[in-house]
């Protein structure tokens, strides 16, 4: 069982803390349907970017402004949309643990304020008082921004800082930012995480002094 130690953790949302898969299908293969493409191609790229980030991978060429525009659509429907939102086994065990312990965390999501807000809600998960969202950043993942501006909110350098995700996108982000990455479930496999586990059941944190041990496996 791997330990990593840390100070500091930075936190996806959907595929880590949160099992949304059901949501991003439905409205990901109907706007595939609309633009003509591959469902099963386009699934490969959505995960862990900002839609118009996607958009501008499957539509090279497009202007961005539509990209925008028609990433705006799509978040009002993800957030009105929360059928089969569901909590990744193990998340709320983890995040009270953090709670509890007082580990410093943060939540870094490509979601937007109310989209985050909304389906940490559904999951029946506590939001961390520390959010890079959407709104914070002026680029997606796999650009380490989101990551960097965790680690300076909380205050911890980015290498003492450990993130949870599920993407290729996320991962690339978070190594690029300088820190370790364990993936979680089967996505992350793929992209070479320092550590992986199916769920954060596989996870356990300890305080220890200053810092926290994770044992992950």
């Amino acid at each position: 069982m791997p330990v990593l130690s840390a100070r500091a953790l930075l936190l996806d949302m959907d595929g880590t803390l949160v099992n949304s898969d059901a949501v991003v299908e439905r409205i990901w293969r109907r706007w595939a349907e609309r633009h003509g493409l591959d469902g099963d191609e386009v699934m490969k790229v959505v995960h862990g970017r900002q839609g118009y980030a996607s958009m501008a991978v499957l539509l090279p060429g497009r202007p961005m402004e539509q990209n925008l525009a028609d990433n705006a659509r799509m978040l009002a429907e993800e957030t009105a949309d929360l059928d089969g939102v569901v909590p990744v086994p193990g998340a709320p065990e983890f995040l009270a643990s953090l709670l509890a312990q007082g580990v410093p965390h943060a939540l870094v999501t490509s979601a937007d304020v109310p989209l985050s807000t909304a389906r940490m809600g559904a999951a029946g998960l506590p939001l961390p008082e520390v959010r890079i969202t959407a709104e914070s950043v002026g680029a997606s993942k796999p650009d380490p921004e989101g990551f960097l501006k965790g680690a300076a909110e909380l205050g911890i350098a980015p290498q003492e800082c450990v993130v949870f995700e599920d993407s290729g996108a996320g991962i690339e982000a978070g190594r690029a930012a300088g820190m370790r990455v364990v993936g979680v479930g089967a996505r992350a496999g793929a992209h070479g995480p320092d550590a992986v586990v199916r769920d954060l059941r596989g996870v356990r944190v300890e305080a220890a002094g200053d810092g926290l041990l994770l044992h992950v496996g």
